[in-house]
């Protein structure tokens, strides 16, 4: 399902009836309505960044709900597509915080390829509808992959940006891993602390502390690979 070692750590869970109905959920959602991401997209994140080899969690909500936008990693857009204005801010605070240059595209592929798990709470979305897949059974389903990254024993370094992440990372032992806290990116938010929070640098110093090759958060250009 995953085509890596998530199958292994996520098999009891897929078993489990709530994700049973989910399945059946989301085939009428998909047949009924204008769903995000494409079907082949729901689970990239999990696909593209396998459990050893996750080092950064970013936790997002929802999909975007526009059209062309959602690819199955949170914040993450396709080279081409506009960036929105929450993925805008990270790029600005990613800037002020490690002096890279200002990204030309919206694609964060490059660092799921490093082992940043760009996941979102809830994985699917109706066109035009933020929130419309809350409480189908995502929001269960992540909280078990939460878990199974708490209980790993090599620390990795949590991103929980506004008070619904942080909520849902509540269960994160903090004395093995490191959680950096801030406001939202959003604009109606990253004033309030995301803004100066400096995150990837906090993130890179703990994963060195660790023994942890940092990630490399400069996404200026995309290999081939990365644009697929």
């Amino acid at each position: 399902m995953f085509d890596n070692d998530w199958d292994l750590h996520l098999q009891e869970e897929i078993e489990k009836p709530y994700f049973g109905q989910l399945r059946i959920t989301m085939a009428r959602e998909y047949r009924d309505y204008t769903v995000y991401p494409p079907k082949e997209d729901i689970f990239r994140a999990l696909k593209q960044t396998s459990y050893k080899d996750t080092k950064v969690v970013i936790l997002g909500q929802d999909p975007y709900h526009g059209y062309g936008q959602a690819e199955g990693l949170s914040f993450s857009v396709k080279p081409g597509v506009k960036i929105p204005p929450s993925l805008l801010n990270i790029y600005k605070e990613l800037r002020e915080d490690l002096g890279v240059p200002f990204p030309p595209h919206g694609s964060l592929m490059h660092w799921a390829n490093q082992g940043v798990l760009l996941l979102n709470a809830v994985l699917t979305v109706r066109e035009g509808q933020p929130n419309s897949h809350k409480s189908l059974g995502w929001e269960q389903f992540t909280d078990a992959v939460i878990s199974k990254l708490n209980e790993r024993e090599t620390p990795m370094v949590f991103m929980l940006w506004g008070s619904y992440a942080q909520k849902k990372g509540a269960i994160i032992d903090r004395t093995r891993h490191k959680v950096l806290q801030s406001s939202h990116p959003s604009p109606l938010a990253a004033h309030r602390g995301f803004f100066g929070s400096r995150p990837f640098s906090a993130a890179n110093a703990f994963l060195m502390e660790q023994g942890i090759e940092p990630v490399d958060w400069n996404i200026s250009s995309l290999s081939a690979a990365e644009r697929k």
